[in-house]
């Protein structure tokens, strides 16, 4: 893929991303789901009325802001509601969360690139970002996801920017980084295991320079016949560029017996990758830049909130905080209908309904507030589903399992073969691309794992965009094997999750559906 058809194809994936968003923005004229908290609390700050909120506060200043410039735009006044506290459009405690969620298939695209360098992996990332549900759901409306995981996939992209400069520019990247990182906490806590998913790879990094690097531990990896004869063991190459499956296209070959190596840029001849760099960070710089700067800038952003409500200081509110969230109720339908414990999250098992209204026409006014119509005298169902594309996640946690096997294979295969362990001498571009998704996958999803209270499919939200990334590399070594059924394995799963998303459309944007067009998208019993 030439540059230019690299740059016309994010620019698509932006105005795809930007106008699935932003089209019929206020068609409820009202609260949908947690607005009734976070538009609520945005205009707080605006007419200085103190409260108490169970978040940090960072996504209900931004929803804040975006109520003031949307109430001095000329436009998108229409429908008004007093139910934000004062009249407001809906379009005005909407639209700033509609152009924060248009970059976020950018931001996984950009990541993607920065990771191996290959333009059909980012274009495919950015397009699946853009064809997910749950995203296009959350940017729609004035809740506080979309921040966090803004935020914290910044943070990333900012970090292995770092790691691709040197000396001035490094130190000013990982700034950024601490930045982002401080700003996905300060939206919700859960932003930090965006953080710990960047110390954890960091680690890993380290474990396998030490490997490497240290007499010692190599000995461990030798076979005893080797001991026994006084040799060495020759050194394992990478696995083959595509991590399993056949690519000869882009290579290159090194001496005679060796593996194929995919090289991390195209204008350089090293094979490193930015996350080979990671050792060059030190514990200290890791501490500073990635410890320091995110505990002080989410300390600053409760500065304003602090100002406003002075019935707790910083201690007592984050006492408060913790204490609503240990009494919130466990994973039961008593506390919620919607409640989902972390291990129903990747198959979406339970995906929840932000808005669910019926009339008799689609002419008929939709009522501001109140039940729907008996199931008899409704002929039209107005459903907004927080539901992801089912086969986009469904495909993504095969091609995060394939990852997972990959990773594990790699010193298995020369143990059943050769009976003994083996460390690559050099880790394939692909290779790190596995780690980097699984370890930052792992990190967003297990700490759910000891979460006893009610939690919801919308927390697997800063999980989920590395399934997004694992699907788009998979579908990307298909595109580019030698083997015509691999292409066309590509391709298929490529028709598959773009037919299904327009095919659940109407649940995502809110359209109008019969009773039977809503039935044939709700496939199972657990998804209404």
């Amino acid at each position: 893929m030439t540059k230019k058809w690299f740059r016309i194809g994010m620019v698509s994936v932006f105005i795809l991303s930007l106008a699935l968003r932003f089209w019929g923005l206020e068609r409820f004229n009202t609260l949908v789901f947690d607005e009734v908290y976070f538009a609520k609390f945005g205009n707080n700050y605006l007419t200085h009325t103190p409260f108490f909120n169970a978040h940090p506060p960072l996504s209900q200043y931004i929803i804040g802001i975006g109520i003031w410039i949307g109430s001095h735009i000329p436009f998108g006044h229409d429908t008004v509601n007093g139910l934000t506290g004062s009249l407001r459009s809906p379009w005005t405690y909407r639209w700033f969360n509609a152009l924060t969620g248009s970059f976020v298939p950018v931001v996984v695209a950009a990541i993607a690139y920065q990771l191996s360098y290959r333009r059909t992996f980012a274009i495919l990332a950015g397009l699946f970002t853009a064809c997910d549900g749950i995203f296009l759901v959350e940017s729609r409306y004035a809740l506080s996801n979309i921040y966090i995981v803004i935020f914290g996939l910044l943070g990333h992209w900012f970090l292995l920017l770092a790691l691709d400069n040197q000396n001035r520019r490094r130190s000013l990247w990982l700034v950024f980084a601490g930045i982002g990182f401080g700003a996905s906490v300060g939206t919700k806590w859960n932003g930090l295991w965006f953080l710990s998913g960047a110390y954890l790879i960091w680690v890993a990094a380290w474990v396998i320079h030490l490997i490497h690097s240290f007499p010692n531990l190599k000995l461990f990896f030798i076979s005893s016949s080797l001991k026994e004869a006084g040799g060495e063991a020759a050194p394992v190459l990478a696995v083959p560029v595509d991590g399993g499956l056949p690519n000869p296209k882009g290579s290159r070959q090194q001496a005679a017996g060796e593996a194929e190596v995919s090289t991390y840029s195209p204008s350089s001849p090293s094979s490193q990758t930015p996350l080979q760099n990671l050792t060059q960070l030190n514990i200290f710089q890791m501490l500073f830049y990635l410890g320091i700067i995110p505990a002080f800038i989410y300390s600053i952003i409760w500065i304003p909130h602090l100002q406003l409500d002075k019935t707790y200081g910083f201690i007592a509110v984050h006492q408060q905080i913790l204490k609503f969230h240990l009494h919130l109720g466990g994973n039961s339908p008593n506390v919620h209908p919607y409640c989902a414990a972390w291990y129903k999250w990747p198959l979406m098992t339970r995906p929840m309904a932000y808005y669910y209204q019926t009339a008799e026409s689609i002419t008929e006014p939709l009522p501001v507030m109140g039940p729907p119509l008996p199931a008899a005298a409704g002929q039209v169902i107005y459903d907004v589903h927080a539901m992801g594309n089912p086969f986009l996640w469904w495909f993504g946690v095969a091609a995060m399992l394939f990852l997972v096997g990959m990773l594990v294979l790699q010193p298995v295969i020369p143990w059943v073969k050769e009976k003994r362990f083996s460390m690559p001498a050099t880790l394939s571009v692909d290779t790190w691309i596995a780690l980097y998704l699984v370890i930052n996958y792992a990190a967003n999803l297990l700490p759910w794992v000891e979460v006893t209270r009610c939690v919801f499919i919308y927390h697997y939200m800063c999980a989920v965009v590395f399934v997004f990334l694992a699907i788009a590399w998979f579908v990307d070594r298909c595109l580019c094997s030698y083997y015509q059924q691999l292409r066309a394995l590509g391709v298929t799963i490529t028709f598959i999750i773009l037919a299904a998303f327009i095919f659940w459309m109407p649940i995502y944007l809110g359209l109008p559906l019969s009773p039977e067009g809503y039935k044939l998208r709700m496939w199972f019993n657990s998804w209404i």
